[in-house]
């Protein structure tokens, strides 16, 4: 349901939204919000299916594709490296190329993608008295390692369904208290797509400043960067205090104070 209402604030337009329904037709449970697309796939979820869903979807002029989820996807891989003979190593040559395929995939269709990821308890081994035990450590994404670090956001919900944001490209929401994703957060991502303002781009603003009353300026423009780039505003700010005191007509003279230098 998350996803689906922060589709909708993307779009405005349940006909344009698609969900790839990997979880047993779950993705029909929450018709009654509006008449969105289902496109059901079944097992085995190769790669290969993922990305065909991917292009029927992007065919039919879908502006929003939701993937529930992408869990199905490594496992399956992971299912069908064990069952390959010879060195467990070299087989990954077989496994890799297809993942990478569908993460492309993801990444240059032209719709939006929103993506669904399971989640399990994670543990380590530390030793206590002398002994080495499993202890937990939070939650890991059941993906590939770094299969996170793809998307431009991605949000953990716990059991209340409130989401906080564990990478943050467009900086509105890393560092925010939780809440509960919606329509409302689909039209804040759309607004700065459509804005096209990046942290890059304020990054280069904050380099061109050349007072503290205009970095002031900027960093209370744009507050949906500041806890990504406040050291970077204090660094600048640092530098033009630095280069004021240059510039002084004080600067680099000596002073006399009772009598000493």
């Amino acid at each position: 349901m998350s996803a689906l209402l922060t589709a909708f604030g993307l779009c405005n337009d349940w006909s344009k939204i698609a969900v790839i329904d990997t979880e047993n037709h779950s993705a029909e449970l929450y018709a009654h919000l509006g008449n969105y697309n289902v496109l059901p796939i079944s097992s085995p979820f190769t790669p290969e299916k993922y990305i065909e869903a991917i292009d029927v979807c992007t065919e039919a002029g879908i502006e929003v594709i939701i993937i529930d989820s992408l869990t199905h996807e490594w496992e399956y891989l992971l299912d069908y490296h064990s069952s390959l003979q010879g060195n467990s190593f070299t087989n990954w040559s077989k496994v890799t190329p297809r993942h990478n395929e569908f993460v492309q995939k993801i990444l240059q269709c032209q719709p939006h993608v929103i993506s669904t990821m399971r989640t399990k308890q994670d543990y380590v081994l530390s030793e206590k008295n002398g002994k080495m035990v499993p202890e937990k450590v939070g939650l890991k994404t059941v993906q590939r390692d770094g299969m996170d670090y793809e998307f431009t956001l991605v949000f953990e919900l716990d059991m209340k369904n409130h989401a906080i944001a564990s990478k943050d490209r467009t900086g509105l929401f890393f560092g925010k208290p939780d809440h509960k994703l919606s329509v409302a957060t689909g039209k804040l991502i759309n607004q700065w797509c459509n804005n096209g303002i990046t942290a890059e781009d304020i990054l280069e603003k904050v380099k061109k400043c050349k007072s503290v009353p205009e970095l002031v300026a900027l960093y209370k423009e744009h507050v949906e960067f500041q806890s990504i780039l406040k050291p970077e505003f204090e660094q600048q700010k640092k530098r033009i205090l630095a280069h004021e005191n240059e510039n002084s007509p004080l600067f680099g003279k000596k002073f006399m104070l009772n009598g000493k230098h």
